[in-house]
C-alpha cells in the first residue's frame, strides 16, 4: 500500500476551490503536488474532471489532462472539453459542482502527443497504474 497523495496549497480536500482557478475568472492553474509516489514510478498523470456536469451537459466534463514522464523536463498536456490544450478551470453552468483531481503513478513512460484526449490517456495508462490518489473541491457559478 502506497502513501501516494495529491494536495494543493490553496484548498483542502472537499473545500471550495478559490475563484482565481475558475475558467471565467483568472483560470489560474492550481499548484498540485504529487506526494510520496511509489519508488518504481516512471510517470505521473493527472485528470481533472467534473462528474456533476453529466446532469447539466450530459457528459463528464474534462478540465485538465497532464502526464509527466519523470525522465523528461516538463509535462505534456491534453485537450479539455473547452477545446483547449492545458488547464481549463471550473465553470459550472448551473449550480455548485464537485471537481475531482485524479493522480496516477505509472510503471511506464507514455508517448502521447500534446492535445491527446482523456480516452487516449486512459488507454495508455491501462495496465500500468501502480497507485492512485484524488483530491476533490467544489466551485459555484
Amino acid at each position: 500500500m502506497s502513501d501516494f497523495s495529491i494536495t494543493c496549497p490553496d484548498f483542502n480536500e472537499g473545500d471550495e476551490i478559490p475563484k482565481k482557478f475558475g475558467y471565467k475568472f483568472e483560470n489560474e492553474e492550481p499548484n498540485i503536488s504529487f506526494n510520496r509516489p511509489p519508488s518504481n514510478t516512471t510517470t505521473l498523470a493527472l485528470i481533472m474532471d467534473d462528474p456533476d456536469a453529466m446532469g447539466a451537459v450530459g457528459k463528464v466534463w474534462v478540465h485538465w489532462l497532464q502526464y509527466h514522464n519523470l525522465s523528461a523536463t516538463s509535462p505534456i498536456e491534453g485537450k479539455t472539453d473547452f477545446g483547449e490544450i492545458g488547464y481549463g478551470g471550473p465553470a459550472p453552468p448551473d449550480k455548485r459542482h464537485t471537481y475531482i483531481f485524479k493522480a496516477y503513478a505509472l510503471d511506464t513512460e507514455l508517448d502521447l502527443k500534446e492535445g491527446y484526449s482523456k480516452q487516449e490517456l486512459e488507454d495508455a495508462m491501462n495496465g500500468h497504474i501502480i497507485s492512485e490518489a484524488k483530491l476533490t473541491g467544489t466551485f459555484s457559478p
